[in-house]
């Protein structure tokens, strides 16, 4: 990660443009466990660390580590206690306006316990606190839109219940807020969370018609969709991975859907052919943490969409973020300068 002063230096020279991250704002503390107890037994802490957390913590955090050169801003919620402090502080350092975060008086700011077992998934134990109450209603995009931000990105979607919720005339706040957004002439780019909610169809369905971008793994494709896309031995299932990424074009998503998953991404876009990039091999005793990976590849896929890169290129270097996420123990602490990003795909082109 970038020190704040390099950060700051570099937006000194900064270029016109820039990118405002919308949504969950999160507290994560990380325990690494020496295994995963039974109910009732004991299991020893080995590292902690903490970190913020979240879809719109984690993006902007590793673009400005990336080195983005346009303006970085963010909104959302947070309360009014010593989580929120840290989470201000920690953006404010970096260089990234956060005038838009709202602090809630006697709320506290949403936080999570992060239980990693090396080699095996990560179990996550939440509070939504502040994050809970953020409405479309806080956030002014037209606001972002004439400082001369391009990109409003949106996330987690099914993490931010006020947003999330439909309303008596079928819409929801997050459809309200992405139209403010797109009538603003903001690029408007969503996520979502890997939620098992039984409404997680029908809720970001309303959402959909208003995002010009959405980027989300395989199992948040599969929710989105109802669609199975792995079996039963977790190997993923190539043509419900392809149909769910069509079918979230065709319920609106205008310009494209990127589902990335650990073998590959799949790049759909509107009356062309799919764009698959192979995931580069990782060494499962490099992981570190796997907490933050899917936000590095959405950080890097906004900074080149930002830049008017190519698809291939903005998935290789996207890809490459993941892997260096992977290598850190919080969410965005493993994250380069992207000119790291770049010499990498470049070293590992192969020769013609």
């Amino acid at each position: 990660m970038r020190t704040g002063e390099e950060v700051q230096n570099g937006r000194e020279r900064q270029k016109p443009g820039g990118i405002v991250c919308v949504g969950n704002f999160i507290v994560d503390r990380i325990h690494t466990l020496s295994y995963w107890p039974e109910q009732g037994s004991l299991t020893h802490i080995l590292h902690q660390d903490m970190g913020v957390g979240g879809g719109a913590a984690n993006v902007v955090t590793d673009l400005a580590s990336l080195g983005f050169p346009g303006r970085l801003s963010v909104a959302g919620a947070v309360g009014d206690d010593r989580d929120g402090d840290f989470v201000r502080d920690r953006h404010a350092a970096l260089g990234i306006d956060v005038e838009g975060l709202r602090t809630l008086a006697g709320h506290a700011t949403a936080h999570t316990h992060v239980m990693n077992v090396p080699g095996q998934s990560r179990t996550f134990f939440y509070h939504g606190g502040s994050n809970d109450l953020l409405t479309d209603g806080a956030v002014d995009p037209a606001a972002y839109a004439a400082s001369g931000h391009k990109i409003f990105y949106l996330g987690y979607l099914m993490l931010l219940p006020a947003l999330d919720r439909k309303d008596e005339h079928g819409s929801s706040g997050a459809a309200r807020l992405l139209k403010a957004a797109r009538d603003a002439g903001l690029l408007t780019c969503v996520d979502f969370v890997s939620s098992e909610d039984p409404a997680f169809a029908e809720q970001v369905a309303v959402a959909l018609p208003h995002c010009d971008y959405v980027i989300v793994n395989e199992t948040e494709a599969g929710r989105a969709t109802g669609l199975t896309v792995r079996d039963k031995a977790g190997t993923l299932l190539m043509s419900s991975v392809e149909t769910a990424g069509q079918m979230l074009l065709d319920r609106g998503v205008t310009r494209g859907v990127i589902i990335h998953a650990p073998e590959l991404s799949i790049w759909f876009t509107p009356g062309r052919t799919p764009v698959k990039t192979p995931a580069y091999p990782v060494d499962p005793a490099a992981i570190v943490s796997p907490v933050g990976a899917g936000d590095a590849f959405c950080a890097a896929v906004l900074y080149g969409l930002h830049e008017g890169w190519p698809i291939d290129r903005i998935t290789a270097v996207a890809h490459r973020a993941a892997v260096h996420c992977l290598g850190g123990a919080t969410a965005t602490d493993g994250i380069p300068d992207m000119s790291v990003l770049l010499a990498e795909i470049v070293d590992e082109t192969p020769s013609k």
